[in-house]
């Protein structure tokens, strides 16, 4: 094995490490404000939010498909679940079993659509893209839901032993994917899926089933970050999530998942939604318009895809 490979082996498994580590470098040398402590908070605050679609995204992906209604899901988990948040009307209880009802009904949809019609993925996500954030403009009559109640929004601005519950939420999230993944026969599944769907059918694997699974729980966890998000910002609009199955999808892919399936892992699509997590925080502290991130993320995407078909 001659150096080139070794060399090659061994950006291929740290690469994106080596990159996160040297854009957070690059951050901290152009903004001092960038590693005060409070900044840090705000930067794993911001990212649970898209870490936690990001991980339901990475379980559709490694199936070789793709969810676009993310976004919205969660857009209308968060307006149905806070219409029920409203001070002394409800328990706790309500708001957040609806909310996550709601995301995990549209993700069932989805999937039950895909898998027994085979119809695109793509094709049936756009769909339900529109969809939801149609019904989440009629039922607000475009309007957002606001005055929740403080128990409602602890979820969201809320502490335990010092760390943002967001944070807590995410970090639950993701060993329980990682678990999913590593050690359970249904994770073992969801790659064959994606590696090979014909040969997973013939070695006795539901692929229907695991599709229909997969799209449920990328769902729920839509409607739980829109139950996060909207807690944290202490209002729902309808107009909320737009753009944020790009930032999923991005962290996803940047974390070395391929688009084809088969291939991913948890670890891989955390870094990637703290490499677009600490973009999109240090280029606001830097004062660069919100229009050049976005087109910063387009260009990190299509760089990572690259790099992935050059493997």
């Amino acid at each position: 094995m001659n150096k080139e490979h070794i060399l090659k082996k061994y950006l291929s498994q740290y690469g994106l490490y080596f990159a996160f580590a040297l854009l957070v470098i690059v951050m901290a040398v152009l903004s001092p404000a960038f590693l005060k402590p409070t900044n840090i908070i705000n930067i794993l605050r911001q990212t649970s939010i898209n870490g936690i679609i990001a991980i339901g995204m990475t379980l559709v992906i490694l199936t070789g498909g793709i969810d676009l209604s993310v976004g919205s899901i969660l857009a209308l988990s968060a307006v149905i679940a806070t219409s029920y948040a409203h001070p002394g009307e409800h328990n706790l209880i309500i708001p957040l079993s609806i909310g996550l009802f709601v995301g995990l009904a549209c993700g069932f949809i989805n999937g039950f659509i895909i898998a027994w019609n085979k119809i695109a993925p793509f094709i049936v996500t756009l769909a339900m893209m529109t969809i939801t954030r149609g019904l989440a403009l009629v039922y607000t009559n475009g309007r957002p839901v606001i005055e929740l109640s403080d128990i409602y929004n602890k979820i969201g601005s809320g502490y335990i032993i010092g760390i943002p519950i967001p944070v807590i939420i995410f970090i639950l999230i993701v060993l329980a994917g990682f678990f999913l993944l590593k050690y359970t026969k249904f994770g073992r599944h969801i790659y064959a899926t994606g590696g090979n769907e014909m040969a997973a059918k013939i070695s006795g694997v539901n692929t229907k089933r695991v599709v229909i699974w997969v799209y449920s729980l990328t769902g729920l966890l839509s409607g739980l970050a829109g139950i996060v998000l909207s807690a944290r910002v202490m209002s729902a609009s309808p107009a909320t999530g737009q753009g944020y199955e790009l930032d999923a999808i991005a962290a996803v892919v940047i974390g070395g998942t391929k688009l084809t399936g088969g291939v991913g892992s948890i670890a891989g699509t955390i870094i990637g939604a703290l490499i677009i997590g600490v973009m999109n925080n240090g280029l606001d502290l830097l004062n660069i318009s919100s229009y050049w991130q976005l087109f910063v993320k387009g260009v990190i995407i299509l760089v990572a895809v690259i790099i992935d078909k050059k493997k």
